[in-house]
């Protein structure tokens, strides 16, 4: 009996809590962000994943260019490391096939982007550095690219790019 009484009054704990809080909303929070200094470790089964990759570059950068922070390119210390198949991507003799994706890495690369190719995987596809676009820099490793820039102070970002299942419509 009593264990019952203790789990209703529980429970009507719960319940007034939850009524209590139910009139609250969530609220924007304006962190006081400083300069940015970010690699990016671009590592895909599939090319067409530098699409969906290049939205977190996107949400890194947009937010920070915006009201209220309105920081200019020049702090955003930022470098994209590129190793696996989305290198073609950045090939020139591929340049229709993935051209929104290059010029989307153009804009970004404008704004002081750094976009880094690994050599070694360069190699593995047969390329050499003039078979890239003029924005790509071509480095010896990228394990060594990545490992140089988070110790010089980088937050490392891995992007997950996972398959989308469901419409936003759908679930919502």
């Amino acid at each position: 009996m009593k264990h019952i009484l203790v789990s209703t009054l529980l429970l009507a704990a719960f319940l007034v809590a939850g009524l209590v809080h139910a009139g609250e909303t969530s609220r924007v929070v304006q962190t006081p962000y400083t300069e940015q200094k970010v690699v990016f470790d671009f590592y895909y089964d599939q090319p067409e994943k530098i699409n969906t990759a290049l939205y977190w570059l996107r949400s890194l950068i947009n937010p920070l260019m915006d009201a209220p922070y309105g920081m200019a390119p020049e702090f955003l210390n930022i470098k994209v490391v590129i190793h696996g198949t989305e290198i073609v991507t950045v090939a020139r003799k591929n340049y229709e096939k993935y051209k929104d994706a290059v010029e989307r890495m153009r804009y970004y690369a404008s704004l002081g982007v750094e976009f880094k190719v690994c050599g070694m995987a360069a190699q593995d596809y047969d390329y050499d550095t003039d078979d890239f676009h003029e924005f790509i820099d071509v480095v010896p490793s990228a394990i060594t690219e990545l490992a140089h820039w988070q110790l010089q102070g980088h937050a490392l970002i891995t992007p997950v790019v996972m398959e989308k299942r469901y419409a936003i419509e759908e679930i919502r």
